[in-house]
């Protein structure tokens, strides 16, 4: 797709205008997205005009931004993660009834852990994430996993930092950090107290297609208290059990 004078693709503007809509700011102006995506105001006009037209983006009666229906629509057909989703509910459901608390599915995306689907309920501890929402691969009990299962070079890329802390447990430390993924390939559970929040723990075991490769992660987010590690069991279960269906051979679990 042609692109403008300074050689960058329509698409890639198109891009980067829906990039600047997220949990955090899912309504914003013209002017707003000209700011936070750099482009400049005509020109971002200009698409939103078009992207309306399409149905990509939609107005609200104060005529602020937001992702449109249309683009939800399209997604949904062929998300990538939507035949993982379809088979990882039922174990998913039986276990958020088991613990109680808010049950994730995430896969990695470069450097960060991507939430693909989350079960919550009233009176679940503190959760920061949301379906479709990222946290740095560091961070979370997911990302952990994904991080422990991941091609070295990423490893090497996230230990050389910087890393973001977000509690005083966050593990930025390199040494600590190398040391939590050898603990994590070795127990095949990422258990990390306060490491997002002090209220919580998550934790995650990952879940494997073919029998070896770790495609995603299932993790639950716990009271950080002394019944955190009770959610285990049942996690290590529902993380096996998911890891059948997508053709993984059948692991006893520990008792």
């Amino acid at each position: 797709m042609a692109g403008g004078s300074d050689g960058e693709s329509v698409l890639s503007r198109v891009v980067r205008i829906l990039e600047a809509f997220d949990a955090e700011s899912p309504l914003l102006t013209v002017t707003d997205v000209s700011r936070s995506t750099g482009l400049p105001l005509p020109t971002v006009s200009r698409l939103v005009g078009d992207m309306l037209a399409l149905g990509l983006l939609q107005r609200d009666d104060r005529r602020r931004l937001r992702i449109g229906i249309r683009l939800w629509e399209l997604g949904s057909r062929a998300a990538p993660t939507l035949g993982l989703r379809d088979l990882a509910m039922p174990f998913m459901e039986d276990l958020h009834a088991a613990v109680g608390h808010s049950v994730q599915l995430a896969v990695r995306r470069d450097d960060s852990v991507l939430f693909v689907e989350r079960l919550t309920a009233p009176g679940a501890v503190y959760n920061i994430t949301k379906v479709a929402g990222r946290l740095p691969i560091h961070v979370s009990s997911a990302g952990l996993v994904l991080l422990a299962y991941g091609p070295t070079h990423l490893q090497q890329a996230v230990l050389a930092g910087p890393l973001r802390r977000y509690t005083a447990a966050t593990p930025i430390d390199p040494p600590n950090l190398r040391s939590l993924l050898a603990d994590v390939r070795r127990s095949g559970i990422a258990f990390c107290p306060g490491f997002v929040d002090d209220r919580a723990t998550g934790i995650a075991v990952p879940l494997r297609a073919n029998g070896k490769q770790v495609v995603a992660a299932l993790s639950v987010v716990v009271p950080n208290d002394s019944t955190a590690r009770a959610a285990i069991p049942a996690l290590v279960a529902a993380g096996h059990g998911i890891s059948r269906a997508l053709g993984a051979p059948f692991q006893e679990v520990s008792r």
